[in-house]
């Protein structure tokens, strides 16, 4: 998907709607400066917003991601490789937040175990105020380190099962519930309704 394409494409439909970059932003309820990053490739305009962006330069969306305006003679294929692409984003979108997730656990558990040595190491020298204040700041901040864990682990990629093979995605509290090893975790099947761990992957459908 070439976003300095596209956002040529935006610039030339703008002006061929008689709109400035703050008319368009206005009708969009963004910031003109959004508008500027698109026309100038620095970024896409939000999944959002792009059904109201098409309405308002009068193009399809399949026009909007390829960057050209398409004939009715290419358009299946012009709407299967945006699709493709799209997936393919996504993909590597959901891949990089769970690469994230890795490196949070690598660097802030450390961390956090170090904060609690140190606090019981004060604790037992006298400075007891100074240690507990330690030991509780590390529960503190493990709070969000495990909601935003989860998160990641929800909304990144489906999980498997491996009775009927549906890939899906649990509620969060399905997923806050669940017992897990590693990124498995134990839940009932929307599909099959057998209870078993089913493994997170990346993709809706098989290769």
């Amino acid at each position: 998907m070439d976003q300095v394409k596209i956002g040529k494409f935006i610039s030339e439909c703008r002006k061929e709607a008689g709109l400035t970059q703050a008319a368009l932003a206005e009708k969009l309820n963004i910031t003109d400066r959004a508008v500027s990053k698109w026309e100038n490739g620095k970024s896409l305009p939000d999944a959002s917003i792009m059904l109201e962006l098409c309405k308002i330069l009068n193009i399809g969306v399949n026009e909007l991601l390829t960057g050209e305006h398409i004939t009715m003679e290419n358009y299946k294929d012009k709407a299967e490789e945006n699709l493709l692409e799209m997936s393919n984003r996504i993909e590597k979108r959901d891949k990089l937040l769970l690469d994230l997730e890795i490196w949070m656990i690598a660097i802030v558990i450390p961390f956090l175990c170090g904060l609690t040595l140190a606090g019981s190491y004060l604790c037992e020298n006298g400075q007891v105020a100074l240690g507990t204040a330690l030991i509780i700041g590390q529960f503190i901040l493990l709070i969000p380190f495990v909601y935003f864990g989860l998160r990641i682990e929800h909304d990144a990629g489906y999980y498997e099962c491996p009775n009927c093979g549906e890939r899906y995605v649990p509620t969060m509290k399905e997923v806050v519930m669940a017992p897990h090893m590693g990124r498995s975790r134990k839940m009932k099947c929307p599909h099959c309704g057998q209870k078993a761990y089913h493994k997170k992957v990346l993709t809706k459908n098989k290769s």
